[in-house]
């Protein structure tokens, strides 16, 4: 089970604390335990994605989907394919190639447990599998819908989205950014996936264009919210609460939101976001309060 959120309201963290054991259990559905000779590639598809992390991203599907009524196990198969993204991409991330990070999640990364080459290929599992889970029929009925998940989920992940940024965030090592820049970088590896995350509950709902621009707009302020409170518990936070060590951005000589606001900038920054956020989100009147807690507490979190 995911650990629960720090300083989020009681009806948020019940809500967050339910999709993580739910999903946890699609989770283990799709990724069986196997005897075959690959299983350690099994092994740590398994160890990469099983009993970690936020899920923040499947949370964001899952409440999205409810404002339109969609069918819950519809909604976890999307969000349990996010998540198989998402962890895929940290995967590959700790590699010693990326970040050279050996811990995740307070534990050893996949390549530190396993070895560099089972986590690459780890990695290409759970990115293969998340898009096999979306062009199911358990998904949806309907091939139209199963083929817009799949489209928008391949360009919120692929060149111009999540790797793409990825890509950006190598060139930092050696450059030096501008905000607007930083920006661009952490809209494409870190707010590109959140947006599909909430959008793909309306894809499901056959939603309108108007809703779907506000779940839009709602994931992009709070995607760079969300990054720039990264940026600022990479400097104060302490690693037994993050999972990570402390200081990898700096350390790594990256230019971050905080590197070029300083702090308290940073921290202001992130508020203007999150009200941006959740102004997004009148559309839907009192149906979108859990969505709402959710942009607060990304404020608050301490992991």
């Amino acid at each position: 089970m995911a650990p629960s959120p720090r300083s989020a309201s009681p009806r948020l963290q019940t809500a967050m604390d339910d999709v993580a054991e739910s999903l946890e259990r699609t989770l283990m559905r799709l990724l069986p335990d196997t005897d075959l000779p690959e299983a350690p590639l099994f092994d740590a598809m398994r160890y990469g994605v099983l009993d970690g992390g936020k899920r923040l991203r499947p949370f964001m599907v899952v409440e999205a989907a409810k404002l339109f009524n969609v069918d819950s196990y519809r909604a976890r198969r999307v969000a349990a394919a996010i998540e198989m993204v998402h962890c895929y991409s940290l995967v590959h991330d700790d590699l010693p190639a990326m970040d050279n990070s050996p811990l995740r999640r307070g534990k050893p990364s996949v390549h530190i447990q396993y070895d560099e080459a089972t986590a690459i290929l780890a990695g290409d599992a759970l990115l293969t599998l998340a898009f096999e889970v979306l062009s199911d029929a358990e998904t949806h009925e309907d091939p139209r819908v199963r083929c817009q998940l799949v489209t928008e989920l391949a360009q919120a992940a692929g060149g111009h989205g999540m790797v793409g940024g990825q890509m950006l965030d190598l060139i930092g090592e050696n450059e030096e950014f501008d905000l607007g820049t930083i920006s661009r970088l952490q809209r494409m590896k870190t707010g590109k996936l959140m947006c599909f995350a909430c959008e793909a509950g309306a894809i499901l709902g056959k939603a309108g264009e108007p809703q779907r621009k506000a779940l839009r707009n709602f994931a992009h302020d709070l995607g760079l919210a969300f990054q720039v409170t990264d940026d600022i518990l990479d400097v104060e936070a302490d690693p037994s609460e993050t999972g990570k060590p402390a200081n990898q951005d700096d350390n790594a000589g990256k230019s971050t939101f905080v590197s070029e606001m300083g702090i308290q900038n940073a921290k202001e920054r992130a508020e203007m976001l999150v009200g941006q956020a959740v102004r997004h989100l009148h559309v839907f009147g009192g149906r979108a309060d859990i969505l709402r807690d959710l942009a607060e507490y990304v404020l608050s979190r301490r992991m």
